[in-house]
């Protein structure tokens, strides 16, 4: 596999339409498990549109005719949507496509494919039994977890065939694989993003969102399926204060991912930014009342999966099936013990521009062990999803970014905020990956 290479919209503004998607369709024949489907004639035209409207001389979006891929759980009109399984082979199809996929495709994006997935998107490993795992393009001797769920997405990113792919992100689902892959994922808050036409996991954390090459592409990303234009301030990194909790999210990192964010706090700190030491001990609280996918799942799947559980793959029936434990009494407890634990944290958050954490507490593992071992992958899946569900059970917003050396594997920085705070957060993370980014490139240079 080819090294990744940036493409972002910014990197291919004046690039012709067409030869790029004629390249990323190439590159997906070769590249085995990433997507599940393509669309090739459909994202030709498209292309050659925007192509033709760019020498008429017609101002466009900046995504119009750039390759983009959908998780394989949004629907497009008269396909069935598999949502990675093969238990769905004989569903409906999509009688319409997602309002998200109607969007993007007003916005002129070549859609390029639907890419694989954990099953039902119910895991932060991104292996499927199904339809293969696709590798991890970090590392070319040792074939690594891409991470999930939304695993094809990050990978058709990472690996060069798409500038931005869409996913879905309940406990992690971006963000994890964003970290894994070396890209940029934001989770925006939930309700900014419609989840209309696509297979739930849990409906009361699902969110729709974007993985992209830059902090930058993901600030246009969100602004097409959102349907909405965030003002977002261009802040300067000297004076902000940047909260990193000391409680859970620092537990049992990685010496890699113990380095890389360490240096990345240094980084701040010498530009001028002040990086406080907090408690934050209502994180320790989070596993204890988030039980939202679990419960909510088998409410989708139990008829399902009571006909066809055969065909699940069986670590992620193992898990829906927990759900039918919980008590409508015990799940209106949940509810209320959610809302009084997210007042609370966005108290202790109210003096703070942002909260930083490690996306994850590891770089990428080998797949091969994780294929052999349920006790290891059930070990590798809790932490994985850590971090990053903390902010789905609070209901904000929160964008990893690489943070890692060149000759790392790759390491995520999770910038985020409460509700509806994500034109801060999204402003917080381009200075954070604008000074990252500098300091980085003068070091080379010194170096050189």
């Amino acid at each position: 596999m080819n090294p990744p290479v940036t493409r972002s919209t910014a990197d291919l503004s004046s690039e012709a339409r067409v030869p790029l998607v004629e390249d990323c369709l190439a590159q997906a024949a070769n590249l085995p498990a990433v997507f599940t489907r393509l669309y090739p004639d459909a994202a030709r035209a498209a292309a050659a549109h925007a192509d033709a409207l760019r020498s008429a001389g017609v101002q466009t979006s900046p995504l119009a005719g750039l390759p983009v891929s959908i998780k394989d759980l949004v629907d497009v009109a008269g396909e069935i949507t598999l949502a990675g399984s093969i238990a769905l082979r004989d569903a409906a199809p999509a009688a319409s496509d997602a309002p998200v996929l109607q969007r993007l495709r007003a916005a002129g994006a070549a859609i390029v494919g639907k890419t694989n997935m954990t099953e039902f998107a119910f895991s932060g490993v991104g292996i499927n039994p199904h339809y293969g795992t696709p590798a991890n393009p970090s590392d070319r001797e040792v074939a690594r977890i891409p991470g999930g769920s939304s695993s094809g997405a990050a990978v058709s990113v990472a690996a060069g065939l798409c500038v931005a792919a869409i996913g879905s992100d309940t406990g992690g689902s971006i963000r994890i694989p964003a970290a894994l892959c070396g890209i940029v994922g934001f989770k925006p808050t939930a309700r900014r993003v419609p989840v209309a036409g696509t297979v739930p996991l849990s409906t009361s954390l699902d969110t729709i969102c974007a993985m992209t090459r830059s902090v930058d592409d993901c600030i246009l990303l969100d602004r097409i399926i959102a349907d909405q234009a965030l003002a977002i301030p261009g802040l300067p990194l000297a004076g902000l204060r940047l909260a990193v909790p000391q409680t859970l999210a620092l537990d049992g990192l990685d010496a890699g991912v113990s380095e890389a964010f360490t240096a990345a706090l240094s980084r701040l700190s010498a530009a001028g930014a002040h990086v406080v030491d907090a408690p934050f001990a209502l994180l320790a609280e989070a596993a204890d009342i988030n039980r939202y996918p679990g419960v909510e799942a088998y409410a989708w799947h139990r008829e399902l999966i009571a006909r066809r559980e055969a065909e699940y793959d069986p670590r992620v029936a193992r898990r829906i099936k927990l759900g039918a434990a919980m008590s409508a009494a015990d799940y209106i407890g949940m509810e209320r013990r959610r809302r009084d634990w997210i007042a609370r944290m966005e108290d202790a958050l109210a003096g703070f521009d942002a909260m930083l954490m490690p996306t994850v507490p590891m770089v990428a593992p080998p797949i091969a062990p994780l294929l052999e071992s349920d006790e290891r992958f059930f070990q590798t899946n809790a932490q994985l999803l850590r971090n990053t569900s903390t902010i789905n059970l609070l209901d904000g917003c929160a964008l990893s970014l690489p943070c890692h050396a060149p000759d790392m594997l790759p390491v995520g920085l999770m910038v985020t905020g409460p509700a509806m705070a994500d034109a801060r957060v999204l402003a917080v993370a381009r200075a954070i990956e604008r000074t990252l980014q500098q300091q980085q490139d003068r070091e080379s240079r010194v170096a050189a």
